[in-house]
C-alpha cells in the first residue's frame, strides 16, 4: 500500500498542541477545553477495535452498538470512561483513554499512513454557541425587539436609513435598492405582536410549507417536555448525559427547538417557530450546566442518523480553528445517509473591539461536510460576535441567519425569552431546511445546495455570511 503524504503540522493535532495555547485559539473563556481522552479516526471498515488492539494494545472497549436497545445512553458513556474507550464502528471513530506511549503509537500509525489509523485528536469539551456562555458579555443593542419605546427607535433608524438611500439615489428617484445591495437589506426588522423579526426576515412566516413529516434532531441541552406550547406534539427525547434525563435544566435547547420547530399559533404572544409540523427529536448532549464532550455529541449524531432525521441541528461548538478529521468523516457519512448537519459557526469574534477581532469558525462547524451558520442583526448586518471564515479547507461560514435578540420558548415557568448567538441563527437555518426537505423532497447534499442556492445575497463579505441570508421556500 502506498504511503499517504505526511500531514502538515497541526493537521493531525496532538493534545499538546492545545494545552497552554495563546488566545484567541483556546481557553479564552476560562472553560476547560480538552478532556484528556483522544478521538481516533479509522478507515470506515469496522476494524477500528482491531486497530486499537494491534497498534496501542487496547482491548477493553465499549461498542456503541451494544447499547442500541437501551435507553441508558448516558450509562453507556459513563461505562466507557472506565474502559479503554468507546467505538463507533459506522463512523470509523473511537474515543479512548490512553497513556502517552499508546498515543505516540497511534500518532505514528496515522502519520505513516499504511494502516487503518487516519488521525488522532484530543477529545474536546463543547459548549452552547450563545453569547454570554463564558464569552464576552452581550452589550445592550441600540434597539429592542420587545414591544414598547424601543420600537420607536427602530422605526426612526429605519426611516433615517431609507431617507439616506433616497438621497444617494437622487431627489425624486424611485425608491429602489442601490445596485449590489440585496432587497431587504435597508430594512430593520422588528418583532411584532404576531411574528418575530427572524420569521419575517427569512420569509418563514409566509411560506406555505410547515415541515410536515420531516424529522429534525436538535442536539443540545434537552427540551422542556412540559412546555405548554408543545402539548400534543410528538417528541422523541433521549439523554446522552450520565445521570440527567432529557428534560432541559439549562434553557438553551428549548430555545433552539422553539425557533426550529415551535408552533404556528403559540398559546401566548407572537409566533416564533418555523417548521411547526416537523417531528421533534431532542437529543440531550449538553448538560444542565451547559457543557458536553465529543463523545456525547457523536453519540447524539449517531442516534439522529439511526432515526432517519433529515436535519441535525447543533448550536454548539469548541473554539478550535483546525478542522476535525473525525467530524469531517462523520459529517460525510451523515450526508450519504440523508442527514444534513447544521452547526453554529461560533461566537469568538468581537467586531466592536479596537482593532476588531473577527474570530474563526470552530469545531465541528469548520468541517466541509457540515453547514456552518453565521449570525445577523435585525438590520441584516453581521452580528458583532459572529465568527469569520478561516483559510483551512472547510473552515468557512456557509450561510447566515437571524441571531441577535431572538425570541423563542424557554423552560417553564418563564416560558419565553430572548437570546443571542450563532446558536440562535442555526435553528433558523435548520427549521427552513425542514421546509425545503418537505417542499423539494431533497436530502443530504441536495438539501445543502437547496439552502445555499436560495439564500438572499447580502452586502457583506462572503467570509462572514457565506451565501447570504437563509430564505424559506
Amino acid at each position: 500500500m502506498a504511503k499517504r503524504p505526511k500531514p502538515a503540522a497541526g493537521v493531525l493535532p496532538d493534545v499538546t498542541d492545545y494545552l497552554g495555547a495563546e488566545p484567541p485559539y483556546l481557553g479564552t473563556t476560562g472553560q476547560p477545553t480538552t478532556t484528556g481522552r483522544y478521538i481516533v479516526t479509522f478507515r470506515v471498515d469496522g476494524k477500528g477495535a482491531k486497530a486499537l488492539s494491534n497498534v496501542a494494545g487496547m482491548k477493553n472497549l465499549v461498542n456503541a452498538a451494544d447499547f442500541d436497545k437501551s435507553e441508558a445512553a448516558g450509562a453507556m458513556i459513563e461505562q466507557s470512561a472506565d474502559a479503554d474507550g468507546i467505538v463507533f464502528d459506522e463512523f470509523g471513530i473511537a474515543v479512548v483513554s490512553a497513556e502517552s506511549a499508546a498515543v505516540s503509537s497511534l500518532n505514528t500509525a496515522a502519520a505513516e499512513g499504511e494502516g487503518d489509523v487516519l488521525a488522532v485528536e484530543p477529545e474536546r469539551y463543547v459548549y452552547p454557541a450563545v453569547v454570554g456562555a463564558g464569552g464576552v458579555a452581550e452589550p445592550p443593542p441600540p434597539y429592542s425587539t420587545a414591544s414598547g419605546t424601543g420600537l420607536d427607535y427602530v422605526r426612526g433608524y429605519r426611516d433615517a436609513t431609507n431617507s439616506l438611500a433616497e438621497a444617494l439615489l437622487g431627489a425624486g428617484a424611485p425608491a429602489a435598492i442601490p445596485a449590489g445591495i440585496a432587497p431587504g437589506v435597508l430594512t430593520t426588522f422588528v418583532d411584532t405582536a404576531a411574528l418575530t423579526w427572524g420569521l419575517q426576515a427569512t420569509g418563514a412566516a409566509t411560506s406555505s410549507w410547515s415541515g410536515r413529516g420531516i424529522r429534525v434532531a436538535v442536539l443540545d441541552t434537552g427540551f422542556d417536555l412540559q412546555h405548554p406550547d408543545f402539548v400534543g406534539r410528538a417528541v422523541v427525547a433521549k439523554s446522552f448525559i450520565p445521570g440527567q434525563p432529557p428534560q432541559d435544566g439549562h434553557g438553551h435547547g428549548t430555545h433552539c427547538i422553539g425557533t426550529a420547530l415551535g408552533p404556528q399559533k403559540p398559546g401566548i404572544g407572537r409566533r416564533y417557530g418555523i417548521a411547526y409540523n416537523g417531528l421533534i427529536y431532542a437529543g440531550k448532549v449538553l448538560s444542565n450546566q451547559g457543557s458536553g464532550t465529543d463523545t456525547q455529541i457523536i453519540s447524539g449524531i449517531r442516534w439522529a442518523i439511526q432515526n432517519k432525521c433529515a436535519v441535525i441541528s447543533m448550536s454548539l461548538g469548541a473554539d478550535v480553528p483546525t478542522p476535525s478529521v473525525a467530524y469531517e468523516q462523520i459529517g460525510s457519512i451523515a450526508l450519504q445517509r440523508g442527514s444534513l448537519i447544521i452547526a453554529a459557526a461560533g461566537n469568538n469574534a468581537n467586531r466592536l473591539a479596537t482593532p476588531p477581532n473577527f474570530g474563526f469558525v470552530g469545531v465541528p462547524a469548520n468541517s466541509r461536510s457540515i453547514m456552518a451558520v453565521g449570525a445577523l442583526d435585525p438590520n441584516l448586518a453581521v452580528s458583532y460576535f459572529s465568527a469569520r471564515s478561516g483559510t483551512l479547507p472547510g473552515a468557512r461560514v456557509d450561510i447566515a441567519g437571524p441571531g441577535r435578540n431572538v425570541y423563542s420558548s424557554v423552560p417553564m415557568p418563564v416560558r419565553y425569552g430572548f437570546k443571542s448567538g450563532t446558536s440562535m441563527a442555526t435553528p433558523h437555518v435548520s427549521g427552513i431546511a425542514a421546509l425545503f426537505a418537505e417542499a423539494k423532497g431533497v436530502r443530504g447534499v441536495a438539501l445543502y445546495h437547496a439552502l445555499v442556492s436560495s439564500a438572499q445575497p447580502l452586502p457583506a463579505p462572503s467570509v462572514d455570511v457565506g451565501a447570504g441570508l437563509v430564505k424559506a421556500p
